[in-house]
């Protein structure tokens, strides 16, 4: 085993296994550091060694050639870490490695832990992201992730459908649990705290086998329905915006985003404005009742609201905001702070229909990238076909690309 193991030869090969993700990781200097201090040599290379799909352990003793008594600890190990996951299921174990993002990059922070070095892995995650990767990330014109709506602020007249509302979402799931926020976690190791001061623990979703998984593995407590829907009420309080899978058939997770910490907003921001899908509806601001007093700005987590650019008022003269409805991704946060009830939700001139399911979502990023090939497509029908018979598919799906 031990020329498989060394540093370089094995984060090399586990880079260009994470890369046959439809969202891969630019290698960098940076992304090899931080894998490094993820993966130790034995279980990068276990990790490089996945195949597309779900493994049971004999697969994956047989793909390793590492024995069972040795490679199911290191698989145990690697599932505490959140580096792959485990899913029991008709009395057999199968072993799912996770992307970088949405996947490994988040459960570092999704509990607290001493197994890491976690200020210098917020650092370079941050210096990462921001340097190498925001370009793969939203590169592509099907978002990864889209926002959802805070429903009470639709008018009754208009239809607004199940996928839209977390409420429902999370109903339709059987099962969800509660955890941290990476996004805030990762902020407290460098130093800073949410503007909102929104919380970082009991406050991120997640449902069906991916919250089985992380309720197990100590990355979420299990939650009922109605404790899951309280926590949307907390989010709520602090006007955050709901995120979720842009599927419209069971989605993993909500995570429930601020502004100022949460990295998929931020990529908004940076001028990827459809780097999250938005919802039918866009917020509008009735300017006979704005007063230009600010508290929406602030409210809003894509910084969508603002006074109009270039217009100087007359002392004394009416002031109101404007909504950038290339921005705004219709979820409502901003609704309720307006003291003037100036701010309203209308449907939006274009909705653009979710994905139905993941492999739909990512045939579709893939095409966008120019990734998608036959052999690309045979290999998503093969992988989901094989995950699908033989266990529950809400979870994350590994998908090939060249």
């Amino acid at each position: 085993m031990g020329h498989h193991l060394g540093s370089k030869s094995s984060i090399v090969p586990l880079i260009d296994r994470l890369n046959k993700y439809p969202i891969g990781l630019v290698d960098s200097d940076k992304l090899r550091e931080i894998l490094s201090l993820l993966f130790d040599e034995r279980e990068a290379y276990i990790a490089s060694r996945f195949p597309l799909e779900e493994a049971t352990l004999d697969e994956l003793v047989r793909l390793t050639k590492i024995p069972e008594a040795e490679l199911l600890p290191l698989l145990d190990q690697m599932a505490d870490k959140g580096l792959v996951m485990d899913m029991p299921y008709d009395e057999e174990v199968y072993y799912l490695l996770l992307p970088g993002l949405i996947g490994f990059f988040e459960f570092t922070f999704m509990k607290n832990r001493s197994d890491l070095p976690l200020e210098r892995l917020a650092l370079l995650m941050r210096e990462y992201l921001e340097e190498s990767q925001s370009k793969e990330f939203f590169g592509s014109a099907t978002p990864l992730t889209r926002s959802l709506l805070y429903e009470e602020h639709i008018p009754v007249t208009s239809e607004v459908t199940s996928y839209e509302r977390a409420r429902d979402i999370i109903r339709e799931a059987g099962f969800g649990a509660v955890g941290m926020c990476y996004c805030r976690h990762k902020k407290e190791h460098l130093s800073e705290t949410c503007d909102k001061g929104a919380p970082v623990d009991g406050i991120c979703i997640s449902l069906g086998s991916a919250a089985r998984f992380m309720s197990r593995r100590g990355f979420a407590q299990e939650k009922s329905v109605d404790e899951l829907l309280a926590v949307l009420d907390t989010a709520r309080g602090y006007n955050l915006t709901h995120i979720t899978d842009n599927i419209r058939h069971k989605p993993s997770f909500i995570c429930n985003c601020c502004s100022c910490c949460c990295e998929l907003l931020a990529g908004v921001q940076m001028g990827y404005h459809n780097g999250i899908a938005k919802t039918g509806f866009r917020a509008v601001i009735d300017p006979e009742r704005c007063n230009g007093c600010g508290v929406c700005f602030r409210a809003c987590n894509v910084k969508a609201i603002a006074l109009p650019e270039g217009v100087a008022f007359a002392k004394g003269s009416d002031r109101y905001a404007l909504v950038a409805d290339t921005l705004c991704l219709g979820c409502g946060a901003c609704i309720s702070v307006c003291k003037q009830a100036a701010l309203s939700m209308i449907p939006a001139t274009t909705r653009v229909l979710p994905p139905l399911k993941r492999k739909e979502l990512y045939i579709r990023i893939l095409k966008d990238k120019r990734r998608l090939t036959p052999f690309v497509v045979s290999g998503i029908k093969k992988s989901l076909r094989g995950l699908f018979k033989r266990k529950p598919s809400n979870t994350f799906i590994p998908i090939i690309k060249e």
